[in-house]
């Protein structure tokens, strides 16, 4: 009786564990980071938006990834330094270093490759420019949505805009993303689903050994 509750659980368990794998799926697009000191943090808002002082370090990475968490970032040299050592100062103006990953040939849609390796910038702009009017400077031409949704840089990718794309592991069509925990583990239905069939389990095995008492 409890070899044949426990092949139940196995039973019961297997495709939960496919179902969390099958959405371990991501999107394809352009992330957007600050360098804070000598690492790079995820962006708190889009480049529309962001008004870098001067100074500042900001880089772009196209990647297929499932959320901010499991982003790639850009690579390369991010020093505003060594970026910006050509650009002096001007009065009225700020200049920002720009780091641009155009991402590996494994992340590039269907017929296209990255340009090249990631390229530096340094953008001199007016003091209340934004991040994308800066990035408009040097990496153009820029491509958006209808939604603002920055789709390319320098013209890559040609087509597309952070479309869902097949489980990178499998190939299989994507689901929509899973809810991750706060250590980026296993989605949170998963685990729910696996302590759900855990304990029915644990029941079954119970009422057995009760029945044999």
């Amino acid at each position: 009786m409890i070899r044949r509750v426990a092949l139940l659980c196995l039973a019961l368990l297997l495709p939960l564990v496919a179902a969390g794998q099958a959405r371990a799926a991501g999107y394809r697009y352009w992330s957007f980071w600050d360098r804070d000191g000598s690492a790079w943090t995820y962006a708190t808002q889009g480049p529309s938006t962001a008004r870098p002082s001067d100074g500042a370090v900001q880089g772009f990475r196209f990647a297929v990834s499932e959320d901010s968490g499991d982003a790639d970032q850009p690579r390369g040299a991010a020093d505003f330094g060594a970026i910006c050592a050509h650009t002096p100062r001007q009065d009225g103006t700020k200049r920002v270093a720009l780091v641009i990953d155009f991402g590996t040939p494994a992340d590039a849609p269907a017929g296209e490759k990255p340009p090249g390796a990631a390229r530096t910038a340094c953008a001199r702009v007016p003091e209340d420019a934004t991040t994308a009017e800066a990035l408009a400077t040097v990496a153009k031409p820029l491509r958006y949505d209808t939604n603002a949704l920055l789709c390319a840089i320098a013209g890559y990718p040609r087509r597309g805009c952070g479309e869902q794309v097949s489980d990178k592991a499998t190939g299989a069509p994507s689901a929509a993303p899973a809810t991750r925990n706060d250590g980026g583990g296993p989605s949170v239905g998963l685990i729910a689903g696996g302590a759900a069939v855990v304990a029915l389990g644990a029941a079954a095995v119970w009422q057995a050994r009760r029945r044999r008492a």
